[in-house]
């Protein structure tokens, strides 16, 4: 099958990956523009596992303030080298972060971060929603309930705000297969002005 350029050039800049990954995606997928974007995405995810050993004490502190400049945020990207921590496509991804943490308030980085208690705690409360229902039904619903909790609470989890389509974890996966690193989010802060603190 023949991949034109145009289609080539219309998935690297969908995907900013490389020239030849779309090449090679779109053959797979057969010139289906959506399965070459999973093919990408699945090789992120692959490229990703395999960089997650590689240490990331590389990076930059990146900031966003709120138009109104009521909601601060201060968000720790980690990468291998200083090379990757001035390129472009870092600092940008930093930037969403930063705008992600701003605009849907989360409380975790990852859902590892969740304490045990509080998972427990709202389990219960899951499965007491279903008493009603088989005990095998209630806990496939508490379970879907919790998967919902996660994403409203774990930043990796929740859907990017440019692109609701995709997860943060996905997007930092598009990055570390952009980049060849090993990328993470280490840490956020965020201030609100008249917030308890």
């Amino acid at each position: 099958m023949t991949i034109s350029s145009e289609t080539v050039k219309i998935l690297r800049e969908k995907t900013g990956a490389g020239i030849m990954d779309c090449k090679s995606a779109l053959k797979e997928s057969k010139g289906d523009m959506e399965g070459a974007v999973k093919i990408l995405r699945q090789k992120g995810i692959e490229t990703a596992s395999k960089r997650a050993s590689k240490a990331a004490n590389q990076g930059i502190i990146a900031s966003y303030v709120h138009m109104d400049s009521r909601i601060g945020v201060l968000v720790e990207i980690n990468c291998e080298t200083d090379f990757v921590a001035r390129c472009d496509d870092f600092k940008n991804f930093g930037k969403d972060v930063a705008m992600q943490v701003a605009a849907s308030n989360p409380c975790y980085v990852t859902r590892e971060g969740v304490s045990k208690d509080d998972v427990e705690k709202e389990l219960e409360v899951y499965k007491a929603q279903s008493m009603d229902k088989p005990a095998h039904v209630a806990e496939k619903i508490a379970q879907g309930k919790l998967d919902k909790f996660y994403s409203g609470i774990c930043l990796m989890e929740q859907p990017f705000i440019r692109e609701p389509k995709i997860t943060i974890a996905d997007h930092l996966n598009a990055l570390i297969s952009k980049v060849g690193e090993n990328v993470s989010i280490k840490r956020f802060v965020r201030y609100q002005i008249g917030e308890e603190i």
